[in-house]
């Protein structure tokens, strides 16, 4: 397990489509151990693999609820709205207003493969939502309602 590089907003790589993992092996095992280390080392509760240069549809969260492992993510519901402050450990200093569902349903494969489906509402729905927009090369600022700088590392 290491600690990975984060990618910032000017790097190219995360308004890439990240693709599809065909075979979870060790190296996918390998780069779940290493996002959650990174997202911890970072105070986040979100990472996506593009966050750290590699375009694979993996992300980890956690909200304060436990770690949440997604391969191949996709909504398959989405109910309600919600308005939220977002910021991004890819846009240091800056969080903004975002529109997101109340309520999703994520379906997904675990580390051993196996498809199931997670439910989030409030925090955990923006979460999911936000990191996998991440998967398609879309930051929250594209968008965000209004914008807030806090001032940029």
């Amino acid at each position: 397990m290491a600690i990975r590089a984060i990618r910032k907003d000017t790097d190219e790589i995360l308004r890439k489509t990240a693709k599809k993992v065909e075979k979870i092996d060790q190296r996918i095992i390998t780069l779940l151990e290493d996002m959650t280390d990174t997202m911890r080392e970072a105070g986040g509760v979100g990472l996506a693999a593009p966050q750290i240069g590699v375009l694979r549809r993996v992300v980890v969260i956690d909200v304060g609820e436990g770690l949440i492992e997604v391969i191949n993510p996709v909504i398959v519901y989405e109910s309600g709205e919600q308005m939220r402050e977002e910021g991004c450990l890819s846009i240091p200093g800056i969080t903004g207003i975002v529109k997101r569902p109340k309520k999703v349903i994520v379906r997904a494969q675990n580390r051993k493969g196996e498809i199931f489906e997670i439910v989030g509402e409030d925090l955990l729905a923006v979460a999911l939502c936000h990191e996998i927009d991440h998967l398609n090369g879309i930051l929250f600022t594209d968008k965000a309602i209004q914008i807030n700088e806090q001032g940029r590392d």
